[in-house]
């Protein structure tokens, strides 16, 4: 008796089991011919889609397609640069900007040089450099006898990376990269009309002599309008351009760039911000390797954590570049480099289960048309991410946008049922538009997907419209 009741038992779990599979495999089967359903847009005449997407829990795919096939990233690149960051650096790293000097101080004079080492901190500022100036006065200095270098000698001399598009040139997503960073290596410029006749009204952010100003506009009250502002991008020169006509009803404006030769921008930043807090600079400002028995004064530093949130939340070029720069620096003792740090995310590839061999790095950014990632890819390094300790998954999921809400994605999912559910890095360069994060579906499952689309010409607004439908089909099906 026992027995019979015994084998019921199992034939009724059974029962439930394979009904279980049975639902799962209809909703599975469901969600395909919905997504099967976005898929037929004629956007696909011409463009390509490579989609992964694995269930967290299971780790198996619940939907495929194209997922082996290369794509360019894009700023999806970004994904594995931050995550290889976090692995690799640890959430506990920081980055560095030090402060040493010569020679002897004398009666609050320093008989020596002053040097300011870079570490690669992406987003040092002026107020920073301030600090660093209030670091000296409070050391015991209030005059330098000698010259006051930046040492950058930790980078090799390649100021771009590889396959960067030149006539980007002076976008400030296109910065220029040295290991002594500062404002992002950019300038930004606000203008207004001046007084008819005159030419137009400049204030350069922050305020510097760095730059030469060529102002050849003139206010006018009639007519049309042909201002023009830019920096001399072509020759590779620090001046700023201003010509045409600006009438004089015009409101204020603003424009931005990337500046050239940053290193030589932070020292003479820095000479300026002595000077503010009442120390004298009497010898040259220039660059130079930090030579031996000098000493400490005083290091800045910064969180890694904030800098992962802040690439991943508005796609921050610069932060990326630099992240692979200061991974060179763990993977090799030579000077930094693109090719060294890439040393490092091919392991991450390797520790995720993937073959490095069959992809293409070629920068930290998406920024390089050379790229070549597949979606299968991706969303492995997410499911490696995912698996990860607390602290590294935790700070790598608040650095991605969320739909809705906040970063590259605020202005997505605003009225959809998805909003605040999905976590994910956008790329886009001309001709592609990358979607990879989580998805925290309706039914409470974490899913981590991959959708790259390429090879379109115009805007990306289509190809983000199919990504964003894609992802409320997995939110709410799955």
């Amino acid at each position: 008796m026992r027995n019979k009741i015994f084998l019921i038992m199992i034939l009724f779990l059974v029962l439930i089991s394979l009904q279980g599979c049975a639902t799962f495999n209809q909703n599975k089967s469901l969600v395909e011919q919905r997504i099967d359903s976005v898929l037929v847009s004629p956007l696909f005449t011409t463009a390509q889609a490579g989609i992964s997407v694995i269930d967290l829990k299971s780790k198996q795919p619940i939907f495929q397609q194209n997922e082996k096939k290369l794509f360019r990233p894009a700023s999806n690149q970004k994904l594995l640069t931050t995550s290889s960051a976090l692995v690799f650096l640890g959430t506990d790293y920081k980055f560095s900007t030090s402060l040493y000097h010569t020679g002897e101080i004398k009666d609050s004079i320093c008989n020596g040089d002053v040097f300011i080492v870079g570490g690669f901190d992406p987003e040092f500022s002026s107020s920073n450099l301030d600090s660093l100036s209030r670091e000296l006065k409070k050391f015991g200095i209030k005059q330098i006898s000698g010259n006051l270098y930046g040492d950058v000698s930790s980078m090799d001399s390649l100021f771009w990376g590889e396959g960067w598009m030149w006539n980007d040139d002076p976008a400030t997503y296109i910065p220029y990269l040295s290991p002594l960073t500062i404002n992002k290596n950019t300038l930004k410029v606000l203008f207004e009309p001046g007084e008819v006749g005159k030419p137009a009204q400049l204030k350069l952010f922050p305020q510097t002599s760095f730059f030469n100003i060529e102002n050849h506009s003139v206010t006018v009250d009639t007519g049309k309008s042909n201002f023009v502002i830019d920096r001399d991008w072509l020759r590779r020169r620090n001046t700023i351009f201003v010509g045409g006509n600006i009438l004089q009803s015009a409101k204020k404006d603003s424009a931005e760039f990337n500046v050239f030769d940053p290193a030589f921008y932070f020292v003479t930043l820095a000479k300026e911000s002595l000077e503010r807090n009442g120390i004298s600079l009497l010898g040259k400002i220039d660059t130079l390797t930090l030579p031996q028995n000098t000493t400490k004064i005083f290091s800045f530093e910064r969180d890694i954590k904030p800098v992962v949130t802040y690439t991943n939340k508005v796609s921050d070029n610069l932060n990326a570049e630099l992240f692979l720069r200061v991974l060179s620096k763990k993977a090799s003792s030579s000077k930094a480099s693109s090719r060294n740090g890439k040393i490092l995310i091919d392991s991450l590839m390797t520790l995720s289960g993937a073959n490095p061999k069959i992809y293409r790095v070629t920068d930290g950014s998406g920024l390089s048309y050379y790229n070549l990632t597949t979606a299968e890819l991706l969303s492995k390094v997410l499911v490696f991410m995912y698996s990860q300790d607390k602290t590294t998954f935790d700070a790598f999921l608040a650095s991605l946008p969320i739909g809705g809400v906040d970063g590259t994605l605020s202005n997505r999912y605003k009225n959809s049922p998805a909003k605040g559910n999905v976590f994910a890095k956008t790329g886009t360069i001309s001709g592609v538009a990358s979607l990879s994060g989580y998805i925290k579906t309706k039914k409470e499952n974490w899913l981590a997907f991959s959708i790259l689309i390429q090879n379109y010409v115009g805007s990306a607004s289509e190809a983000r419209k199919i990504q964003d439908k894609l992802c409320e089909i997995l939110f709410e099906d799955l």
